[in-house]
């Protein structure tokens, strides 16, 4: 008799933790799907309905780099990007928001969202594509040297002890810090906050040459008031492309203005900003 009672109080213990390991993996069951569906939550790409929410897309760009977003002598902000980036925001259903920024501090402005974007000649760099999410390659650009039209720099072996001036936080920095027997050469390498400033400093002698984008040079020297004074030499630091840049993993938003450029490639609107600022279309998205 006590046997069986014995034998009965066993599997009664046996049931009993059976049933509480159930209800405990049910229950664990239930904490790992809770958890998941957080982390699910909190990895939620909003960059988009943000904008949409708020209804402006506010542009970071260095307001003293024409053609691509400058201020006129107006005191208006104008330029090629800017143009686009309208337009874009236009179809977008949202207003566009100009916001000048200091170029060395633009990843900072990007990360505090005073900025949905950094859209100004934004080379694309390694540096950048690990950082940053980069919109599709838009136009091609290139790391050139701007001396004075009667300067006897024709080469770069001729910048060799020379004062060459650049923008701090540029790709023109980027592309001499990558060539380091270049950089080695130079007398003097100094660093200004744009190249407006920087074009003023080889005009009064103060440098023997700048490092800047193509683009950039080709619209200041051919701009009337510096018909004859400057040349561009034949030969380049670095090849570049331009994109806009967003916050790493603002990919909703990123993926939008890709989708809204290549509509505006397809119907013609890019090439006709393009022509209206270069007399010709030299973007690349198709």
């Amino acid at each position: 008799m006590k046997k069986k009672l014995w034998y009965a109080g066993m599997i009664v213990s046996m049931l009993v933790c059976i049933l509480s390991g159930c209800s405990g993996n049910k229950e664990a069951a239930v904490k790992t799907e809770g958890a998941e569906e957080a982390d699910s939550t909190a990895l939620e790409d909003t960059s988009l309905t943000y904008v949409l929410d708020h209804g402006e897309l506010i542009l970071g760009f260095d307001n003293a780099f024409p053609p691509m977003g400058f201020t006129d002598d107006d005191q208006n902000n104008v330029g090629f990007d800017l143009d686009v980036a309208a337009e874009v925001a236009n179809r977008m259903g949202v207003d566009l928001v100009l916001r000048p920024i200091s170029w060395k501090a633009k990843e900072q402005e990007l990360a505090s969202k005073n900025i949905d974007c950094i859209w100004n000649g934004l080379s694309v760099t390694e540096d950048r594509k690990q950082n940053l999410t980069l919109s599709e390659p838009y136009m091609l650009n290139k790391q050139v040297m701007v001396t004075l039209i009667d300067s006897d720099i024709s080469t770069l072996e001729n910048l060799a002890g020379k004062r060459v001036v650049i923008q701090n936080g540029s790709t023109a920095q980027d592309a001499i810090d990558a060539n380091a027997e270049f950089k080695d050469s130079l007398g003097d390498l100094l660093l200004v906050e744009d190249n407006v400033q920087a074009m003023l400093d080889l005009k009064v002698g103060g440098s023997d040459a700048v490092v800047m984008d193509e683009v950039v040079a080709k619209y200041y020297i051919n701009l009337d008031a510096n018909a004859g004074q400057y040349k561009i030499l034949d030969e380049s630091l670095s090849d570049e492309e331009y994109a806009v840049a967003f916050r790493k993993g603002d990919n909703a938003l990123c993926e939008e203005v890709n989708r809204i450029l290549k509509e505006m490639a397809s119907d013609g609107t890019l090439a006709s900003i393009s022509k209206a600022w270069f007399s010709e279309d030299i973007t690349i998205i198709k």
